[in-house]
C-alpha cells in the first residue's frame, strides 16, 4: 500500500480512544509519526504508541490538557523537539454534557465551549506560525452533523460543533495563501464504545435516519481525514465533508 503521509508528522488531539484512536492508528497506517494527547487515560495512550511503533513509525503521548492554550504550545514545542518537525493537525477532543436549555448549568456550557471550541482555537494558534513560515501543512477539524442542523438537548455540544465550522473557513482563509488546507469533518453516529452502550431507542432512533441502513465505524471518519491529510488533497480547503450514511440530507 502507498504511504501518502510519508515522512510527516502529525498530531491528533484526544487520540487515545474513538474516533481519534483510529485516525491515530490510520494517519500511522499511512506513514506519519504520530503524537497524540490525553488528559486522564494514559494506559490507552500508552497502547496506541506502542501499536504506532510496532508499525515502524515513530509514536509519543503527551498529557495535556487541550481547554489550557500553555498546554496547547507546550505539546506543538515537544513534537517538534522530538520528532523534528511538524504537518499535520487534527483537533478531535470534545466532550459533552447535555441537557435541555432551560437546565443547563453555566458549568455545563463552560466545559463544553472550552474544551470543544477553545481547545481547537489553542492548537491551531500554537500551530499557525510555524506552518505559515513553512509554507505548508494541514488542518482538520473533526465537528458533527449536528453542527450543521441542531440537537434536542445538546446546545453547548451543538454550539461548538457549528462555531467549529465557521473556524475552519475562517482560519481556512487566514492561512490559504501559505499552502496549507484547514479542512472540517462532520461525522454522523458512529459506533464508538459511548454509543455501543446507548439505549436501543435511540440507536433506533439514528438508524431510521441513515439512508444506507448501518452506523459509521471509526475508520469510516479515519480514512477521510487522512485523505484530507495527504497530497491528493491538495487543493481543498475550507471545505466540511459529511461522513454519516446520509443521516443528514
Amino acid at each position: 500500500m502507498e504511504a501518502i503521509l510519508q515522512g510527516k508528522v502529525a498530531i491528533v488531539t484526544g487520540g487515545s480512544l474513538g474516533i481519534g484512536r483510529a485516525i491515530a492508528l490510520d494517519l500511522a497506517a499511512n506513514g506519519a509519526d504520530v503524537a497524540l494527547n490525553y488528559r486522564k487515560h494514559d494506559a490507552e495512550a500508552k497502547e496506541i504508541v506502542a501499536e504506532i511503533e510496532k508499525m515502524g513509525r515513530r509514536g509519543l503521548a503527551v498529557q495535556a490538557d487541550v481547554a489550557s492554550f500553555a498546554d496547547a504550545q507546550r505539546m506543538v514545542d515537544t513534537v517538534v523537539q522530538t520528532l523534528g518537525h511538524f504537518d499535520i493537525l487534527v483537533n478531535n477532543a470534545g466532550v459533552n454534557r447535555d441537557g435541555v436549555i432551560w437546565k443547563m448549568t453555566e458549568e455545563q456550557w463552560d466545559e463544553v465551549i472550552a474544551i470543544n471550541l477553545k481547545g481547537y482555537f489553542n492548537y491551531i494558534r500554537a500551530v499557525a506560525p510555524l506552518f505559515k513560515e513553512q509554507g505548508s501543512g494541514r488542518i482538520v477539524n473533526i465537528t458533527s452533523i449536528n453542527g450543521l442542523r441542531g440537537k434536542f438537548g445538546q446546545s453547548n455540544y451543538v454550539a461548538t460543533k457549528a462555531g467549529i465550522i465557521g473556524l475552519t473557513k475562517s482560519v481556512a482563509r487566514d492561512l490559504g495563501k501559505f499552502q496549507v488546507t484547514v479542512n472540517a469533518v462532520a461525522p454522523g453516529l458512529i459506533e464508538t464504545d459511548m454509543v455501543k452502550q446507548a439505549p436501543q431507542n435511540v440507536r433506533d432512533m439514528a438508524l431510521a435516519e441513515i439512508l444506507l441502513g448501518h452506523l459509521g465505524r471509526t475508520e469510516d471518519v479515519a480514512y477521510v481525514v487522512t485523505f484530507l491529510c495527504s497530497d491528493k488533497a491538495r487543493h481543498i480547503t475550507g471545505q466540511v465533508i459529511q461522513v454519516d450514511g446520509g443521516q443528514y440530507l
